[in-house]
Parts: structure tokens; sequence; C-alpha cells
């Protein structure tokens, strides 16, 4: 049992600087209470300015977003973000990051991240639809990385799976860095009526504060402070900070919500999960937006764990919990639809007019500070800013060496990050709903909205590896990509949700990564007119001081107006023309050849340019409405060569290229290059309109793949090559 300090005490054995306070900001609270805070009330101080919760050191940088537009409902400030897609509805998504949970205790940290994000799209009154995720892991000749691995997918499969929403796609990548520091990073999608949209505010005197889910227990204690600290060994047993889920209680506690918000709208004054900080995060944020105080009585908390203290109930991180204020007057109402679900409706509390938080223990009046002071005024830092020396050091463009062409093609077929991935999502379930239209087909997961001719396209990416070259170009290629994945599959970019993973903000090479790499996202945000709407930040992602590699995920959602339009990466038919869009270079620095053969990742990243990936994005939506390309695939993570396979692999159809490209340049990583296949009967008004931009390579056929290059022949059977991409991964993973 937690042992409660005197003020003094916690003065004099300055406990505070345990829980992420700094000798400032101890100060500044006493200043803002007038008094020494005591043992409750520096836990609620330490959790509500912890860097998970109040961003005091990445809040001036995310001021860089553009967060508006014309198509923006809700921007960031509420529980997810909501894009108007027309006909009266809109798309609601969000992003967040479970790393140090899922190092800790993988399964449960990985599935509560999932129900975490969950309930931020059912507390805007959006019905979830699709889940996706970004997961980085150490290399896979660790058995600890494996296990990691394991259960993280079970953890995402089992919540989703169990809660009827679809896993339709997402990213798993593969580098040493992340070997003792993960990261998972979940986001949801959801459907909503615009006349159903929700705020998390708690308004008006005397309205009464709702406990809705499960019973609080232990579990999560300090989740937001652990969240907010360097990784170290002495961490890696640190379970009690992670939660513990249960996917069949948020089932219920959803439904439940949902009912309440589309039938009894007129008694709901607002609702918010009870995330990051628990119980504290969730009523001082509803109070303060409202601009009113609260009042909360400990005693009525629905406990599973005996002798638990203020200090305990207000920072457990206890899952499936929601925080409603309803009108005065409607309790029974409220407590009668929640038992119809077998879910907990408790009233703990009531709005006051006084603008403090308060909170009540047997009949004691055990934290009393200015709601605003909590919520409001964290301390902000603009933190010092230093250029690491891997980037100041401007080395040239590395060059693969290539002795065999087609040996050299099949070992990069077989690296974890390029292999296909079935050992992952074939845990997941990506059908349930039945509105999945495309998942691993196409460069963007597609679900249809059911009742129109309309699609969501949705993609999560990152690129950690050029943004560790350069993290201004590799912000902006984050972007890009996601924008790229979308429009391949025949959406327009619609906005953008993030996870911004990096190292301690404290470390000035760190926090330059930060502040360059949400410049760059920032332009390319405002390039392709995809504001970000929602987000998390998750910094202090090392381990024994070893920062990952920057790694910004990008969420992107698209619209694809027209269900004719959607596109897929599979050759379609023998005898179809295969094109590439975009110039190839000598683009290998931060690549997946440079990683296979060097193993570390070096020299300058290659030149970007965020116009020309507009103008390339543009063209390929011209062709796909005129219904001129009958395939379309982003070319990424391994260059042509892989991009052509996947496309191959993807149709059971192999294919016959010449190019005067070398045969290492084919495994170049240049940006803004799409390939895309073509009717001969459509190949003159093709080139017409492509241009320049389009340059002919071969045709779709055979069994063979078969590239001749300017230097070198790569040649090999289509079912030799698909059975090394496809039994990679699970082959290192058993």
């Amino acid at each position: 049992m937690m042992t409660e300090l005197t003020p003094t005490e916690i003065r004099d054995q300055k406990l505070y600087l345990q829980w992420g306070l700094s000798e400032d900001e101890y100060q500044q609270i006493q200043n803002d209470l007038g008094r020494l805070p005591n043992f409750t009330e520096t836990g609620l101080f330490a959790a509500m300015w912890s860097e998970h919760c109040s961003y005091k050191n990445s809040k001036p940088l995310l001021k860089q977003f553009p967060t508006t537009g014309d198509q923006i409902l809700q921007g960031p400030g509420e529980g997810a973000g909501i894009v108007d897609i027309g006909d009266g509805q809109a798309v609601v998504f969000k992003a967040e990051s479970h790393n140090h949970p899922t190092a800790v205790e993988p399964y449960q940290g990985a599935a509560t991240g999932v129900g975490g994000i969950v309930r931020d799209i059912f507390s805007m009154g959006a019905r979830p639809i699709a889940l996706m995720d970004s997961l980085h892991f150490g290399e896979l000749n660790d058995a600890h990385t494996k296990y990691l691995v394991d259960q993280t997918i079970a953890g995402i499969g089992d919540y989703g799976n169990c809660m009827g929403i679809p896993t339709v796609g997402g990213e798993t990548t593969f580098d040493s860095i992340y070997q003792s520091n993960p990261v998972m990073n979940a986001m949801c999608v959801g459907l909503l009526d615009v006349n159903d949209q929700q705020k998390g505010a708690a308004a008006g005197v005397g309205n009464s504060i709702y406990y809705v889910g499960a019973k609080t227990g232990r579990d999560g204690i300090q989740g937001a402070i652990f969240a907010s600290t360097e990784f170290s060994d002495e961490h890696e047993t640190q379970r009690s900070a992670v939660q513990v889920g249960d996917p069949f209680a948020e089932k219920q506690l959803m439904e439940a919500c949902l009912e309440l918000i589309h039938e009894h709208s007129d008694i709901l004054v607002g609702i918010q999960d009870m995330g990051a900080a628990g119980l504290v995060s969730s009523s001082a944020e509803m109070g303060a937006k409202a601009g009113y105080g609260m009042e909360i009585n400990l005693d009525t908390v629905p406990k599973r764990e005996n002798g638990m203290i203020p200090y305990e109930l207000m920072l457990s991180e206890s899952q499936e919990r929601m925080l409603l204020c309803i009108k005065q007057g409607h309790e029974r109402e409220v407590e009668e639809l929640f038992r119809r679900y077998d879910s907990e409706a408790v009233q703990i509390g009531k709005v006051t007019a006084n603008k403090q938080y308060q909170l009540f223990f047997k009949n004691q009046l055990v934290a009393d500070v200015p709601i605003h002071a909590l919520v409001d005024e964290a301390p902000v830092y603009r933190q010092p800013s230093q250029k690491p020396a891997h980037i100041s050091n401007k080395a040239g463009q590395w060059y693969p060496q290539i002795d065999n062409l087609t040996n050299t093609f099949e070992q990069i077929l077989k690296q974890p990050t390029i292999a296909n991935k079935s050992a992952i999502y074939e845990r997941y379930d990506s059908q349930v709903q039945t509105n999945t239209i495309s998942t691993d087909r196409s460069d963007a997961a597609v679900v249809r909205i059911r009742g129109t001719k309309k699609a969501l396209a949705m993609t999560t990416d990152a690129n950690p590896r050029y943004l560790y070259l350069d993290p201004q170009i590799g912000g902006q290629i984050a972007v890009s990509e996601a924008a790229r994945n979308i429009v391949a599959t025949g959406g327009i970019p619609l906005a953008i949700t993030d996870c911004l993973n990096f190292g301690s903000p404290e470390d000035p090479e760190s926090y330059y990564e930060l502040e360059q790499a949400t410049k760059g996202m920032a332009e390319a945000c405002a390039t392709f007119d995809t504001p970000v709407i929602s987000g998390n930040v998750s910094l202090y992602n090392e381990s024994n001081q070893q920062p990952i590699y920057p790694t910004p995920m990008v969420g992107m959602v698209g619209l694809i107006e027209n269900l004719d339009w959607i596109t897929t990466l599979d050759f379609k038919k023998d005898g179809d023309l295969i094109y590439v869009l975009g110039k190839t270079g000598d683009d290998f620095n931060g690549s997946e050849i440079q990683k296979m053969q060097d193993t570390d990742i070096h020299g300058q990243l290659f030149d970007f340019d965020l116009e020309y990936e507009k103008k390339q994005q543009q063209l390929v939506t011209k062709l796909i409405h005129q219904r001129l390309i009958k395939s379309a695939h982003d070319l990424a993570e391994g260059g042509l060569a892989i991009g052509l396979a996947e496309s191959s692999f993807a149709s059971g159809r192999g294919f016959s290229v010449k190019t005067q490209l070398t045969g290492g340049q084919l495994f170049s990583e240049t940006q803004s290059r799409f390939i895309v296949t073509v009717d001969p009967e459509n190949q003159t008004q093709f080139e017409k309109m492509a241009g320049n931009a389009a340059t002919y390579l071969g045709v779709v056929g055979g069994q063979q793949l078969r590239i001749q290059a300017s230097d070198s022949l790569l040649q090999i059977d289509l079912k030799q090559a698909q059975a090394s991409w496809k039994g990679a991964l699970e082959w290192q993973l058993k």
C-alpha cells in the first residue's frame, strides 16, 4: 500500500522529483496554491504537467501545424478530429502511442493502446469502423524481440477482434535502434452523423458528473508520468504502470455511450474518455474547457481493490472508463440506460461555479486547487537545439555493391521490413462489419461507407531512417508518402493525425530532430491541404540514454468519391503496359539496400521537391478519374524492383521490363514515383496526358520476373521469388 507523505516531507525528501516535477515547477505550484501541496495535489500536478498530458516541451512546435480548413469540423483539442465528407456525414480519426507500456508488458500495452484510441472515437459520437497500427521493433535475431512482436500483435488483434472493429492495415518495420524501446502506435477511424458531434466539456452549475464503465484498480497508476520519462533497465519491470484491458467491457460501454449520444442527446452535456492520467485528466479538462469548477466525492468512485487512497483513485489508468456530464434531474435515466448494458454508471460529483477543483474523501477535503492551474498553466519550454553530428558531417552518396543482381533482389525480398506481413495481419480480423474492400492489395486500406457510393482510404506511414538523416526533409516525406498511398488507391487526402515518437526533449540533438521534423511535416501538410486534426506526442523514447530514430507516424484518411475509382496495386491482365511515373536518381542513403549491405544508416539524405510531389499526385488522380490506368502502386522501401515484385505477387502475373537504369538504381528510393499499368487500347491517350512524367518499362505476363537493366539482368521464377518474400518473416519469427 502506498504511504502518503506530509507536505513538509514531500518538500524535504523531494518526492516531486521522482514524479517528474522540476524544482521550478514545484515552486510554481506552491505559488499557485499559496502553500505547500499535499500528497494528492502533488500527484495531480505531476500527472497533468507531464509531457504526455501538457505537451510542455512540444507545444511551441505543434503551433507550426495547419489545423483548419474548409473540410475540418473539429481540429485538435477534443478526443479526436472530425472531417466533413458530405451528405451530413463526417469521418473521425486519431492515433495514440503506447510505447513504454508495450515495452514492459507487450500484450496489455498494445491491447490497451487500442482500447484507449477506440474510446476517443466514440466519445465524439462516432461509431468506430476501422483500426490501423504503426509498429517498429528491433531485429529478429533476438528472442526478446520475437516475444515483443508476438505479444504486441496478439494484444492488438484480440482487442479489435473482440470489439468487432476490423484492423485493416498498418506498417511494421525492424531496426536495431528499437531493440529496447519498441514503438506501438494505434489509429482508429469512425463515422459520424454530423448532428451527433460531441465535446468533452462539463458546463452548467449543479449538473452531475457520472463515472461509467469498469471499476478502478491500481493498474496504470502513474501511467502518464511513466510515459514522460526516459526508459532504463530498471523500468523494464515497471508493470504497475501498465493498464489491463477488457474488450468485452469496452464493447458494452461503447454501445451504452452511443445510445446515450444518439437517443438522449438532450440530457448529455459532455463526454470524455478516462485516458492518460485517468480520472484527474478527464474531469479537470472537462471543467476547465467549459470555464467551470468541479467537486468530486471519491468515496463513490467504483473500486475493485481495497484501501485505495485518493492519489491512486485519481491517477489510476484502469481501462474501459468514461466520464459524463449530465443535466441535473436526469440521473435515473442515465443509470437505467447503462444498467441495461451491464455497465456501471455512478454519480461522483457535480459542476461548480468557483473554478476550483475539489476532491473529497471520507468526508474530508483532500485536494483544492485552481482548475485552470492544473489544466492550462503548465510551464512551456523551448529547449536548446543542436544539429546532430551525423547530420553536420555531410557525407556523400553511398552506392550499393551488386555482384549478382538476382541474388541481391532475392535477399532484399527476405528483409523483414520488406517481406510479406501476412504472419502479422492474418491474426487480425479485417472483414468484420463487412465494409472492408481492400487491405493488402492496395497502398491504402479501403473501407466502404455503407449506403453510399463513397469509400474511405486510410494509411499509416513513418520513415524513421530518412528522418534520422534529415528530419525536415524526412518529415516532408512521411506526409508525402501517406498522401501517395491515398492517391494511388483513388482517394483525395483529407487530413492527418500523428504520433510524434522522439527521444528526450532535454537532449539538444533530439529536440533538434523534433523541431525540424514538425517543420517539414507542417510544410507538407500545407502543400497537400491536409491539416493536422489530432494526434499525440510521445517523447523520452530512450533506453539507457540511447534514443530511437525520430519516428513521427502519419495517419492519413482520404475520400474516394466514387467506388469505381478504387485502384489496387495488382497487375490486372497479361499484355497490359507497365510505366513508371517520375524520375529515378542515385538515392540510396537511408534505403533498405544500404541497411542490408552496410547495417549502418549514414550519409546525406537525397533531395526532395514538395511541389513536384504534388504534381505527380495530381497526375495520378487525373489518370484514375479518366480511367486510363488499371493499377497504381507507390514506390517506397526497396525501390522500383520491389514495387514491381509486389504488384506481381498480388496478381500472380509476371512481367518483362527493360530500363536504362543500372542494377543498383533498381533499389534506389527516389520519392514521388508510381508504377502504373495501362490497357494497350489506352496507350495513346495515357501518354498524351502523362507526358514526360511517364517512362515505358515493359509488359505484364508470364511466370518470370525479368528486368533488363543497363548493366545487368534480373530474372527469377515468380513462384520462387514469391516464396522467398512470403515465407521470410514467418520463418524469422519462428
